[in-house]
């Protein structure tokens, strides 16, 4: 048996032995001490949401239709809790109730009996802890959203109610706080621990208590965060959606006067700088790593409320992210090794890949990951073809688990990949160079190295990709076919050169750029991206193909051509 498949074989075996302990100690977890007891019976504080809402949503949601995960469902009189979700990811968008903001947003006492109603539903139908709306980060959504939007669901409660929202956030809290260590989705036990903060500062839970769901916290925090600010996850969305619930939280401890956890101000400080390295001039994030359509009010408003003051990070070192700014141009680089086993369910085989930006309009992209919903897309989304860069025989430079007989809690995690990449970064009067490599592709006895060269006014980049055979022995067994790919944002227009050496690029704004290579034709071919509402979109990609035993490396440049 080959050395991947004894992986996969090992992997397989230890996820049944996990699954098999998690439903025997079950029982037995309702019998720890748990995180959230000590919760109080009253609400004194509802921390902000951050998040941008939309009126119009509350008026569906009242004449019954639930969009979510990609499925509109129309509950015709029933409770939404009642009906047979269409996907998974409907289910957990609907039972983690962060649309109650947008109900909140319609400022109407039809929205807010509306609220009450479908919140005094779920209490109703869904006492018991079964299914998706048990699961550890579905609760912990659950938690944060009915404490936000407290306000909206208890304004004109009669008593009754009061007390049964507050004993289910009381009996949520407690049952997470058992459950949240046998989690394996770290993001998820994270979103968990920010939860139970919130439950303890918000009901004024015991002095204990707020200190021990602070201590567990700073734990996790300083567990998946890296030095630079970003997540071992390497996914940027992940980022985003943590700035968006810690900065309230900071502001929760200073309200009620106690003094938060040292990890959560470092958190802050460090979050902000990070996810302006991924931003583009658009105001979207670069597409690396799981990083799906962003939300572009959402990260404008978390990065208002952190600094606006502060800079973007542009040498990543621990999380691999490189950041290249000159003039209106913009080049953002994965020079990274995939992230641990445990943190890899949504990471991508993109090492070495870039985007690149020309002030507001995108270029070069990834195709990024499909939005929940769409998981028909996932695997395509995730192989280095849907990179830009460089793909030896079409296969990725990572290797991922199977999903045939198992069932990952994030996605199958990354099982081998790139392990040695090295990243040089130079800046001198001739601009900024990067050099970078990695052996994603050992098993053929290869290695890629790219090189950029990007210049001081951003008016042009030059590139070397370059495969350096270092196990000769090992590249019999394969062909040497290998292309250099680089994936276009939706709208760009393509114009071939006469000669077939180029291409004109076309942006709607009317910003063209000269594409070359002297090595070998420039072809263009049909392609897509997946971070898009509905799950792909079509576009095109410029190809460049050759055979490393005849031509190792492919050079090619981007120009930007002035207008007279």
């Amino acid at each position: 048996m080959s050395g991947e498949r004894w992986i996969v074989a090992v992997f397989q075996l230890r996820e049944v032995l996990r699954r098999t302990a998690r439903i025997a100690t079950a029982p037995l977890r309702l019998l720890v001490p748990s995180l959230g007891r000590g919760t109080s019976d009253r609400m004194v504080i509802a921390p902000q949401d951050l998040r941008t809402t939309d009126p119009t949503i509350a008026s569906d949601i009242y004449a019954g239709y639930f969009a979510f995960g990609g499925k509109v469902v129309a509950t015709e009189g029933r409770s939404p809790f009642e009906t047979l979700p269409p996907n998974a990811a409907w289910a957990e968008e609907l039972m983690g109730f962060g649309w109650l903001r947008h109900l909140r947003a319609a400022e109407t006492a039809l929205a807010r009996a509306n609220a009450r109603a479908l919140v005094d539903d779920w209490i109703s139908i869904c006492r018991r802890p079964r299914g998706a709306a048990w699961e550890t980060g579905v609760i912990a959504r659950r938690l944060i959203a009915w404490i936000t939007q407290s306000p909206l669901v208890l304004e004109g409660a009669d008593r009754d109610f009061y007390r049964r929202f507050m004993r289910s956030i009381g009996r949520q809290a407690r049952f997470l706080g058992q459950i949240m260590d046998q989690c394996d989705c770290p993001e998820r036990r994270l979103r968990a621990a920010v939860a139970l903060c919130y439950v303890a500062l918000a009901t004024q839970g015991t002095a204990p208590q707020v200190r021990r769901t602070a201590k567990r916290l700073a734990m996790e925090l300083e567990r998946q965060l890296l030095p630079d600010g970003g997540h071992l996850s390497r996914n940027p969305a992940i980022l985003l959606d943590l700035l968006a619930d810690l900065l309230p939280l900071r502001q929760v401890f200073a309200t009620q006067g106690i003094e938060p956890p040292q990890e959560l101000l470092n958190a802050v400080d460090r979050i902000g700088p990070m996810l302006r390295l991924f931003r583009h001039g658009d105001g979207t994030l670069a597409l690396f790593n799981g990083m799906a359509r962003t939300q572009a009010d959402v990260l404008a408003t978390v990065l208002a409320y952190q600094d606006v003051r502060s800079l973007p990070m542009e040498n990543a070192g621990p999380s691999g992210y490189q950041r290249v700014q000159a003039g209106q141009s913009l080049l953002i680089m994965d020079a990274g090794a995939p992230p641990p086993e445990a943190f890899s369910g949504f990471a991508h085989a993109g090492c070495l890949s870039f985007e690149f930006s020309d002030a507001m309009q995108k270029v070069i992209v990834n195709c990024g990951a499909p939005p929940p919903g769409f998981e028909q897309y996932r695997e395509t989304a995730r192989a280095t073809a849907a990179h830009s860069t460089l793909v030896v025989g079409g296969t990725s430079s990572c290797s991922f688990a199977p999903t045939e007989r198992v069932r990952w809690p994030r996605g199958a995690p990354i099982i081998a990949g790139p392990r040695e990449v090295t990243c040089v970064r130079e800046t001198t009067g001739d601009g900024t160079l990067i050099a970078a490599s990695h052996d994603g592709y050992a098993a053929r006895g290869l290695r890629h190295e790219r090189t950029l060269r990007f210049s001081p006014d951003g008016m042009r980049l030059e590139g070397t990709d370059m495969i350096a055979v270092v196990a000769e022995a090992k590249t019999t067994k394969h062909e040497d076919d290998y292309a250099v790919i680089f994936h276009l944002q939706p709208g760009i227009d393509t114009a071939p050169l006469e000669d077939g050496d180029g291409l004109i690029l076309t942006a709607p704004g009317g910003r063209r750029w000269l594409f070359e290579s002297r090595d070998v034709p420039v072809t263009v071919e049909d392609g897509a991206v997946f971070a898009v509402p509905d799950g792909a979109r079509r576009t095109n990609k410029i190809v460049l193909s050759a055979r490393f035993r005849t031509l190792p490396a492919l050079r090619w440049s981007l120009s930007r051509i002035q207008d007279l």
